[in-house]
């Protein structure tokens, strides 16, 4: 946390001013986005809820994404297609300026759809909209999390600090 705390800070000081709000999907991460930008006091301001979406059925139930939408877009849970459409899900669902997703597979294996540990595709999605796929080339499942949780954060960092 002793990286992600001061970006979570950072971002939550960016929120608060634009009275904006975010909503997180996460996967490979488990949990420690929403964490980061949680530890913040005063978080209710910005949070508006998130999920850790790390099977079919949660994908389904938290998210409702339909066997359909998978289907659109290839069938795989750790591409950045599927990333966007979860950000953007997120950020419909609980009626937020931005959504924020990750998805990858963090190891010490792959994940089902053939990714190498290592491998995540993060997404924003809101007044402006990124894409970004990390390979962090580890099999550390600890080390990769959170380098996908930092990386996730920068990224949403960048993209608000660039739409004004």
């Amino acid at each position: 946390m002793e990286k992600l705390l001061p970006l979570a800070e950072k971002i939550a000081a960016s929120l608060v001013a634009r009275k904006e709000t975010i909503a997180v999907a996460e996967s490979s991460t488990g949990g420690l986005i929403s964490a980061a930008l949680l530890a913040v006091p005063g978080a209710s301001a910005y949070y508006r809820g998130g999920g850790v979406i790390y099977t079919p059925r949660a994908r389904a139930a938290l998210v409702n994404i339909t066997k359909e939408e998978m289907e659109a877009i290839g069938n795989r849970g750790a591409t950045e297609p599927y990333a966007t459409l979860l950000a953007n899900r997120a950020r419909e669902l609980l009626n937020t300026t931005w959504g924020l997703s990750e998805t990858g597979a963090s190891g010490p294996a792959g994940n089902r759809y053939g990714d190498a540990a290592g491998h995540s595709c993060m997404a924003v999605a809101g007044p402006r909209a990124v894409t970004i796929t990390l390979e962090t080339g580890s099999s550390d499942r600890i080390a990769n999390m959170r380098a996908f949780s930092l990386r996730a954060l920068e990224l949403f960092a960048e993209t608000i600090d660039s739409n004004g």
